[in-house]
């Protein structure tokens, strides 16, 4: 089989990667190829051992046994199987609900476990973390838990639900923008439309993300839908191919009202939704990609498992609060096929001005508390790029009226138009969304980063670091809960490694490192940090500025423990022991610290005397 160059990369590195990791995910785009991967990967090296691949749902599943079948002995997990796993076949593919006891007997035997979709383990989940537990307490010693998928990131605060629980690393093995260069996918061109009378604000987020019920009563009653099918038809009609559609909305209810707005203007629609038959839906499916039906409204369906590459044009109907599900979707489009040279993202969600751009976007296995709270700001990216090093990179929003009485609404970035003219509707009626929406309400990581790096130089050298240095004990026992939490970014910056980390895996060991040390250092002292609902990193710089929330005392020795490493580490050091400072004191907010400690790499008890 040919492989593509990062496929081969990975085949090539897998030994390392096996003898350094026992459990992590293999990233690569949407139509990538992953799972022509994950088949490369038993030929090669599980020749003759025994092989689970799971995954959660059943049209995933129909996916995975056609394409592993080539080249394997494959068999399909039933509800109702009992008896002995991997009797006369190599490979068993179930769902993570079938079975349970022949699945558990799989997993004690296998060599290789691969989840694909691995983004939807949920380690504290009833399914997936029995399954962990399974593997770690009986699976074989030698072998390898691996996750497949294009976003590697739960965005939860339970401390119990992180993807850092179920494997230990990402192996980034291909991106968006390479595999657009080698012809593999095609270059999204966002159209990002602001939809004014869309009212989010009054919607409880509590859960994580829009709750649908409220979600899809908010969309019905705003523009949110004229806005879509008003930017289709005139996309549609500057394609140079025929146009096939993906629309993907909040509950049927949406669906509906869409299908209903599409097909006014006499284009072939359908709906499709995790209800529809599975017969019905192929046949469906098979007339989109045939091109017999155009557009394809989904509710809950389209977002993963679905590959029609003949689809260049994605509609955006679902503002979210995941990066996941904007990833996944508009990844969808991005397939090539003959004749296709780009994919129209059409966005009425404001999610690619909060998210950004999919080819952008980036992850990690660890979420906190409330961190999906910035997404509430449906301009989030774009305050991200005026707060950047240079600050150059300036968004519009058009303001025209247009003949249908709404406003144009399109945001685009300044300098790249002549005379800054609209490219929707050719005028200059346009305002700076930066200055209009005041982003910067909060700070954020690129304003403390420059704050940091400027201020703790020149402090210190007005400073005699040995004599602040000597009042540690009298700074951590006055200090509040506030002055402990900045008190433990300092001591983190001053402790952790500033090594280079070749691996999620490395930097978080690393990390975890200079956090048992923290936690040790407090418990041993008796000091306690109360666990907090988020991490304010206006702290951090009140701190540095000896301001309103740290008084003088916690400030100066905190910045006295910084002022050391700048003396003593180099520039590229200082920024890696930033990075994972700031990670280590966000840790310690939101999770606290006692001396009733439990957590998987520190326990408390040994050290109380």
């Amino acid at each position: 089989m040919h492989l593509r160059n990062w496929q081969q990369k990975v085949i090539d590195s897998f030994p390392s990667i096996i003898n350094r990791h026992r459990r992590f995910i293999l990233k690569a785009p949407t139509g990538a190829g992953k799972t022509v991967l994950a088949s490369e990967l038993i030929e090669r090296f599980y020749q003759n051992k025994k092989v689970v691949v799971l995954c959660h749902r059943l049209v995933l599943l129909e996916q995975l046994e056609s394409a592993l079948r080539i080249k394997h002995t494959v068999r399909k997990l039933a509800v109702s199987d009992t008896g002995h796993a991997f009797e006369g076949y190599d490979i068993l593919l179930s769902t993570n609900m079938r079975a349970k006891e022949m699945l558990d007997d799989a997993l004690s035997k296998a060599d290789l476990v691969i989840v694909d979709e691995a983004h939807r383990v949920s380690p504290n989940g009833s399914s997936y973390k029995r399954i962990i537990d399974v593997f770690n307490e009986k699976g074989k010693a030698e072998a390898q838990f691996i996750g497949l998928t294009a976003s590697p990131e739960r965005r939860t605060g339970d401390q119990r639900d992180q993807l850092s629980l179920a494997f230990d690393a990402i192996i980034d093995c291909a991106n968006i923008e390479d595999l657009i260069e080698k012809g593999v996918l095609v270059r999204p061109i966002y159209r990002s439309h602001f939809v004014h009378d869309l009212d989010l604000n009054s919607i409880d987020i509590s859960s994580g993300d829009f709750p649908v019920t409220k979600l899809s009563t908010a969309i019905i009653r705003s523009s949110m839908i004229d806005y879509a099918t008003w930017s289709y038809n005139e996309e549609r009609l500057k394609l140079s191919g025929k146009p096939i559609s993906a629309w993907f909305c909040a509950d049927i209810s949406v669906a509906e009202a869409t299908l209903q707005n599409i097909q006014s203007f006499g284009i072939k629609a359908a709906i499709i939704t995790a209800g529809t038959p599975i017969k019905e839906r192929m046949k469906l499916l098979a007339r989109h990609e045939s091109g017999d039906i155009e557009a394809m409204v989904s509710v809950g369906v389209l977002a993963e498992g679905w590959d029609n590459p003949y689809c260049n044009i994605i509609v955006h109907l679902r503002p979210t609060l995941s990066k996941v599900l904007w990833g996944q979707s508009v990844g969808r489009g991005l397939r090539s096929a003959p004749g296709k040279d780009r994919c129209i993202v059409i966005d009425v969600s404001s999610n690619w001005s909060t998210f950004g751009p999919i080819e952008k976007l980036e992850w990690t296995l660890w979420s906190n508390r409330g961190s999906h709270m910035q997404f509430m700001n449906r301009f989030n990216w774009i305050g991200e790029q005026q707060d950047g090093d240079d600050g150059s990179d300036i968004y519009l929003l058009c303001k025209n009226k247009l003949a249908s009485n709404m406003r144009c609404s399109h945001i685009y970035k300044k300098n790249s138009y002549e005379d800054d003219t609209c490219p929707v509707c050719g005028t200059y009626a346009a305002i700076d969304i930066y200055k209009e929406q005041k982003l910067e309400k909060t700070l954020n990581e690129s304003g403390l980063h420059r704050l940091f790096f400027d201020r703790v130089p020149k402090v210190c050298d007005e400073m005699n670091l040995s004599v602040w240095e000597s009042l540690g004990g009298t700074a951590w026992k006055t200090a509040t809960d506030k002055e402990k939490v900045f008190l433990s970014f300092c001591m983190a910056f001053a402790q952790v490694s500033g090594e280079e980390t070749r691996s999620e895996s490395d930097y978080w060991d690393a990390a975890l490192a200079a956090e048992v040390y923290i936690r040790s250092y407090l418990v041993k002292h008796k000091f306690t940090i109360k666990k907090q609902e988020s991490f304010d990193l206006s702290l951090i710089a009140d701190g540095m500025l000896a301001g309103t929330e740290i008084r003088s005392l916690q400030a100066h020795y905190g910045i006295s423990l910084c002022g050391r490493v700048f003396k003593t580490f180099s520039p590229a050091e200082r920024e890696r022991k930033y990075q994972k400072a700031i990670r280590i004191a966000e840790r310690l907010a939101i999770i606290g610290c006692s001396s009733r400690d439990n957590l998987p790499y520190f326990t408390a008890d040994h050290l109380e005397t």
